[in-house]
């Protein structure tokens, strides 16, 4: 997949934990860490917002695109 999702850059940018954004967004630690280690096959647009919200940042800075990478194993 060449969508790259870079939550755990905006967490350190906003010196936030994965704990304080679950407990913002209303998601489990398990699914804040798919989409860390880039296992998540999609991304609802509620959770999208939920998390551009609580980090106050615009979706381009949590998905990025990289043309023929592939970050699956």
């Amino acid at each position: 997949m060449a969508i790259i999702v870079n939550v755990d850059v905006m967490l350190a940018k906003r010196k936030m934990s994965v704990t304080e954004l679950t407990e913002k967004v209303g998601i489990t630690m398990a699914n804040i860490s798919i989409l860390k280690n880039g296992k998540a096959k999609a991304i609802r647009f509620s959770t999208l917002e939920a998390i551009c919200e609580a980090l106050d940042c615009q979706p381009g800075d949590i998905l990025e695109y990289k043309k023929g990478e592939d970050t699956q194993g």
